[in-house]
């Protein structure tokens, strides 16, 4: 939202709130652009002004870079149209392209914001391991086809819960603030597929601060660093000796919790939504089938040659 239209916005009747989730792959990550260059807020934004009749100014919980996910975005908007909060979601997919999706829908005070009242966030990073890369995750995992020290990388990632100064990890050319953050939970989870899951849910997040404890959290699984460096790395509060950052590909924002300032009373779970996303899946699920087949192929022609 425009600062200078933030009075004229909150003057209107409704505040509106939406779950969000996207492929960030073809956007210029979210943050509104200046055309030719899209955004994923240049789609949304356009869509909502067909479906309320007004100039819509979506606020979000967080700025996802180009490249990067969404699987719980929250945006909120100030409007005078009158469609009803169970109808939103169906209207808006019903325009947006299928690469974005609304989830939920409800209605907040007028001093809710989607980005200022939120108590914490949960972000997803996937690392794809395997000799061979697949295809089909290329646009939404990290490949590293070297195995990872798993073990080595929950011993360093624990070093991140807590209250710390996070200097270490915080690129440059992001908005001026204070660099300490609390971190509740960092896990790793071995996935299906050869798959990583890194998990950390923190009160909030500096500029590229996931993406560069991911990059130096890759070189412990790697035997690059210790553990005991890495902890020594974010006591050290210097980015020029933590690691490269990790790419966009592989980061999802998952969720983004307000406490008891906002709970998703309408929630609707658009049927025609949920099918395209069960048909996406079950697609890229028989290509990986497919994949998986032609590996094993090749590694049989290999062994018999």
């Amino acid at each position: 939202m425009k600062r200078e239209h933030k009075a004229e916005m909150k003057a209107r009747a409704r505040n509106i709130v939406l779950k969000v989730a996207y492929d960030g792959t073809a956007y210029h990550g979210f943050q509104r652009q200046t055309p030719p260059i899209v955004a994923v807020q240049n789609i949304l934004e356009e869509k909502l002004q067909t479906i309320f009749g007004d100039t819509i100014e979506l606020a979000a919980a967080g700025r996802t870079d180009a490249g990067v996910h969404a699987y719980g975005q929250v945006v909120n908007f100030f409007t005078d149209g009158r469609i009803p909060v169970d109808r939103i979601a169906r209207a808006a997919n019903s325009l947006l392209p299928d690469d974005i999706v609304v989830w939920a829908a409800g209605e907040a005070d007028t001093d809710f914001s989607a980005r200022h009242s939120a108590k914490s966030k949960t972000y997803v990073y996937r690392i794809q391991q395997g000799e061979v890369p697949d295809p089909m995750t290329a646009r939404y995992a990290w490949y590293i086809r070297r195995p990872l020290d798993v073990a080595a990388m929950r011993e360093a990632l624990a070093m991140i819960l807590g209250t710390h100064d996070f200097s270490a990890f915080r690129a440059s050319g992001g908005a001026p603030m204070s660099p300490v953050r609390t971190m509740y939970e960092a896990t790793i989870e071995q996935a299906a597929g050869q798959q990583l899951i890194c998990r950390i849910h923190g009160s909030g997040f500096l500029y590229h601060m996931v993406r560069n404890i991911i990059g130096t959290l890759a070189n412990v699984g790697l035997g690059v660093l210790t553990p005991a460096r890495f902890g020594e790395i974010l006591e050290g509060r210097d980015r020029t000796k933590a690691s490269a950052t990790a790419p966009a590909c592989g980061l999802y924002l998952e969720h983004v919790d307000y406490g008891e300032a906002f709970h998703f009373k309408y929630i609707h779970m658009l049927s025609a939504a949920l099918f395209a996303l069960a048909s996406t899946l079950e697609r890229l699920g028989e290509r990986q089938r497919r994949s998986l087949s032609v590996t094993s192929r090749l590694a049989n022609d290999s062994q018999m040659g």
